[in-house]
Formats: structure tokens, C-alpha cells, sequence
């Protein structure tokens, strides 16, 4: 079962009069439960390209199909609540509130839907066991190393329980060892869940962990 499906995809930016194409004709899909890396360099468009796919940006022209929904007929809201549901995310710098706990950073993206704060702290506390930080749950980001802030990340993005998680350079930010590390929990959660990675990396160590391996150079799949 393919849980993405690309077809024909265009973005374009402006620059005042100028136009920048960045996707130029974009077709490919992926099956469900695979791990799959975007590969290019700098400025190949392959940020861009998971930005679109994540639905945090829209596309100039062509379609896209995630988990059987056409990303192009939903409204803002439908949109959001669609990535709420089905998606997670995981970035470079990863993105923690920096006043918050570990804790209370994983737990955070459920009050949005609408469970009790009981609940809340019970799956996020679950999350961080599984990925070996229950020591570290009331620690803030600060108080944290590299790798374990990726952990805390990484728990974020599984809290809902999505078919499809977007990683932009996930280990772009670490050392040798803690890239290692977190490979392997990807790895580990794809196994026990069937939860589909669309990894953004331009590291050739990192793709040799995936299924599939999507090259692209200046806005083209090669």
C-alpha cells in the first residue's frame, strides 16, 4: 500500500518580479512502513520538498496523496487537523520549548487534542521510557545532551501515534555516536510500529540505512 504519491509536483518562490522554480516536476511514491531519505545538496530542493509533503507549505501545481487524502482539496483547518492526526516531525535544531520539561514538551502536542492532562502525562512518561529517558523527564533542554534532546524529539513526534514522520537532517546536529544511536531508534520504531520515515539528509552514512533512497539536484528526481 502506498501511503505517498506524487505526481507532477511544481513549488515556484518570488523574488519581486523573479521567479524561482525549486520543484520542477517532482513524481514518485512511497510504500507504507519504508524508509526513505530525500538526498541532494544544498539548495537541491529537497527541504522544500519535504516542507510540501508535510503540508506546511503549498505546492505551485501538481498533486499529492498522503494515507489516501489529497493534501490539495483540504482547507487550512482540515490541513491541520490532518497533520495532527497522521503526521510527525522532527527537526535539525530540535525545536524544544526551552522552559518546558521533556515531559511536558512531548506531552504538549496532545492538548491540541483535547486529552486530559492525566492521560497526557501517562503517554508521554510511557514515550520517554521506551526510548531510555526515564531518568531525564523533568530535565529541561538545556539540562540535556545532543542526543538526548533528539530522543525528546523524536518522542514529540510519536505522541499521536502518526502513519508518516518528516525528519529534516535528524543527525545533522550530532556526533558520530549519537547519529548512531538515533538511527537506530528510527530503526527500532519502524520495526515495532510500521511508522514510514521521509528522512531529509545530504550524509551518505545515513543512507545507507534506508529502503529507498530519493536523489534529487536542482529541483529533479535523478
Amino acid at each position: 500500500m502506498n501511503v505517498v504519491e506524487v505526481n507532477d509536483l511544481r513549488k515556484d518562490f518570488f523574488m519581486g518580479e523573479a521567479r524561482i522554480c525549486v520543484l520542477k516536476g517532482i513524481n514518485f511514491k512511497i510504500k507504507e512502513g519504508e524508509v526513505v531519505s530525500l538526498m541532494g545538496e544544498s539548495g537541491s530542493g529537497k527541504t522544500t520538498l519535504l516542507n510540501v509533503l508535510g503540508g506546511l507549505m503549498r505546492p505551485t501545481s501538481g498533486n499529492i496523496f498522503i494515507c489516501d487524502r489529497s493534501l490539495n482539496l483540504l482547507d487550512e483547518d482540515e490541513l491541520c487537523n490532518f497533520r495532527r492526526k497522521k503526521l510527525g516531525f522532527i527537526f535539525q535544531s530540535f525545536n524544544l520549548i526551552p522552559h518546558f520539561s521533556a515531559l511536558d514538551n512531548v506531552a504538549y502536542p496532545l492538548i491540541y487534542s483535547k486529552i486530559k492532562r492525566l492521560e497526557r502525562i501517562e503517554r508521554a512518561t510511557e514515550i520517554l521510557s521506551k526510548l531510555g529517558l526515564s531518568d531525564r523527564i523533568h530535565h529541561k533542554p538545556s539540562e540535556l545532551s545532543g542526543g538526548q534532546q533528539q530522543r525528546v524529539s523524536i518522542a514529540r513526534a510519536l505522541i499521536n501515534n502518526p502513519k508518516i514522520i518528516f525528519a529534516d537532517e535528524p543527525t545533522g546536529n550530532l556526533d558520530s555516536k549519537n547519529a548512531e544511536d538515533i538511527l537506530e531508534v528510527i530503526d527500532d520504531i519502524n520495526k515495532a510500529f510500521n511508522t514510514t520515515f521521509i528522512i531529509v539528509t545530504h550524509s551518505h552514512e545515513v543512507s545507507l540505512h534506508m529502503d529507498k533512497v530519493i536523489n534529487i539536484k536542482d529541483g529533479l528526481i535523478i
